[in-house]
């Protein structure tokens, strides 16, 4: 792993339309505030993002396996049967919403749908096949690509936007994620800087995936967290923009209604198969963190298949429970093993569970939905980790002291 494809990986994992759909949450705030909430929240959440990869990058380990280093290796196993629990819903999501947009560019009055989710299924399980060899060339292409439309998309709304143009439209779009009057809901700094933080931190049991194999351990992981904060800033700007613009968040409408047609469809198909690769295919790591015989590529395509499926049959348009759900998880996870890398230098590695450590976590945990029901000026997940960051040195400095008053026995 380079820079250079580290960065091809992270550019396509924040292009995404769950990105922009959730960017439009931020229009009542204003473009000013609700720019400050997003590049806030980004920039701690890369920062987490930075250091969490950087344990994967130095230790050589993936993301579950550096968790053996704060819960022993059976509590590795359990949360990387969360994550890849909660890779397959993202899988199911991603290709959701990407397959609703699909349709309206394609032709808003008839439902090609699931036709549009079979397809975007089955472009995943390519990127899966083509990871041993061919993954680079794929990327770079995609990346030029995407590169290249969303900024023609990006200048389509902004342009209209800072000219003070009326609405390109007033009408809802087919079915995106809540899109009907979701402009119009109040959202305090709080919970915006919550949403901007939501995103990175999503990818948090993911990144080490990659940076394992990183040549440069610093530089790489330091690359892929900053290409993904500019794109993602990117992304969520563009739905905040188009939200502001159009009075609603109905994207795939916006799209439709700038002339952007077959570019938008391209932008949604291939954004949609670069970031979900990246769900997928970490599932398939997970699976082998727990099954040491799982086939990594057959477990990604299986999720992939999963997912597609799921996105078919069911209904996904609220994704904020699940965007909550994932933070309350991973988020303390996270906070006991930065505690323990870089300020404990704790090693539980060889041990089957470090059960203080998971109490730890679930004091975390009830922390973090506790601290839901408040609005707090930074959001949820910074306090929540704080205490829980806290809480792992206190559990590693009460057990320094239990040592050293046996040795003295």
């Amino acid at each position: 792993m380079t820079v250079f494809s580290s960065s091809l990986i992270w550019f396509g994992a924040g292009v995404s339309i769950a990105e922009i759909i959730t960017g439009t949450y931020f229009a009542p705030l204003g473009f000013g505030k609700g720019m400050a909430a997003i590049v806030i929240g980004h920039v701690l959440g890369c920062a987490l993002l930075f250091l969490t990869g950087l344990i994967g990058a130095r230790t050589k380990k993936t993301a579950m396996e550096t968790t053996a280093l704060s819960f022993g290796k059976m509590g590795a196993k359990f949360f990387a049967l969360l994550n890849a629990a909660q890779l397959l819903g993202w899988t199911g999501i991603m290709i959701y919403d990407g397959s609703l947009c699909a349709n309206t560019l394609i032709n808003g009055a008839k439902d090609y749908s699931k036709i549009a989710a079979a397809a975007i299924g089955l472009l995943i399980v390519v990127w899966i096949l083509a990871r041993a060899r061919n993954l680079d060339k794929l990327n770079f292409f995609a990346a030029a690509l995407l590169f290249s439309l969303t900024l023609f998309m990006c200048v389509k709304i902004f342009s209209s936007l800072f000219a003070g143009a009326s609405p390109v439209m007033t009408g809802g779009g087919a079915g995106m994620t809540e899109t009907a009057g979701a402009a119009n809901e109040a959202i305090s700094f709080g919970a915006a800087l919550e949403l901007s933080l939501a995103m990175p931190l999503s990818w948090l049991p993911v990144i080490s995936d990659y940076t394992k194999d990183a040549q440069k351990p610093a530089p790489v992981s330091f690359a892929g967290a900053l290409v993904y904060f500019f794109v993602s800033v990117w992304m969520y700007a563009i739905g905040m923009g188009a939200a502001i613009l159009t009075g609603d968040s109905a994207i795939d409408s916006v799209m439709l209604k700038a002339g952007l047609g077959a570019a938008g469809l391209v932008i949604v198909v291939l954004s949609t198969v670069t970031t979900t690769y990246l769900d997928a295919y970490s599932a398939g790591v997970s699976g082998k963190s727990v099954f040491s015989k799982t086939n990594v590529r057959a477990t990604g395509i299986a999720v992939a298949v999963l997912g597609t499926a799921g996105a078919i049959l069911f209904n996904m348009d609220n994704i904020t429970d699940f965007l909550y759900l994932i933070g309350s998880v991973f988020a303390p996870m996270t906070a006991v093993l930065l505690a323990d890398f870089f300020a404990a230098k704790n090693d539980s590695s060889q041990k089957k569970i470090d059960a203080p450590r998971l109490v730890v976590w679930l004091l975390g945990f009830a922390i973090y939905r506790l601290f839901m029901r408040f609005d707090f000026a930074f959001g949820a997940s910074l306090p929540a980790m704080a205490a829980t960051f806290v809480l792992a040195l206190a559990v590693q400095a009460a057990t320094a002291r239990s040592r050293r008053n046996s040795s003295n026995l």
